[in-house]
């Protein structure tokens, strides 16, 4: 019953992910608990490695959009304004239910690459959406990514439950 109920958890927690919700680290934290209330037996190893990869893929989600707006021949201010745009847009999503955290991340990230790049005075519109558009490009990889290291650690989590 107990690996049914994880298992719920973690499916539910991955369908999260892309919605701007820290899926990831639900998922460790169900793990702990389930470790430490219910004897478990996941072992901290695989707790320990969950939680590393959990914040791995945090980062990532947050600095993608930036290095990408960069690659796309940004400068460092269109960077920040893709990081800084991708936070304040994930936070003005939330009264919007269910994808508005994703969509204000999108468009955040945008948004502030678009506008950081544009104030640049060498810069004009078209140089502008086009590091925008990599900021968006960076924000969609480092979703994706996000979203197979759910995978990676509800699979080890389960596994090491299953195991236990």
């Amino acid at each position: 019953m107990l690996t049914l109920a994880f298992l719920a958890v973690c499916l539910v927690s991955i369908v999260l992910v892309p919605l701007g919700v820290p899926g990831t680290f639900i998922m460790v934290a169900a793990a702990l608990a389930a470790d430490y209330f219910a004897s478990a037996g996941i072992g901290w190893l695989a707790i320990g490695t969950s939680l590393i990869l959990a914040v791995i893929a945090e980062v990532l989600e947050w600095t993608l959009s930036a290095r990408f707006a960069e690659k796309y021949g940004g400068s460092k201010r269109a960077a920040w304004g893709a990081l800084i745009g991708g936070f304040v847009g994930a936070f003005a999503g939330v009264p919007v239910p269910v994808i508005g955290s994703m969509i204000g991340a999108f468009a955040g990230a945008f948004l502030g690459a678009l506008i950081g790049e544009y104030s640049q005075r060498e810069s004009d519109a078209t140089s502008a959406t086009r590091v925008a558009t990599g900021a968006l490009i960076g924000k969609a990889a480092a979703t994706a990514i996000k979203l197979a290291i759910a995978f990676t650690i509800a699979t080890l989590l389960t596994f090491a439950l299953i195991r236990g």
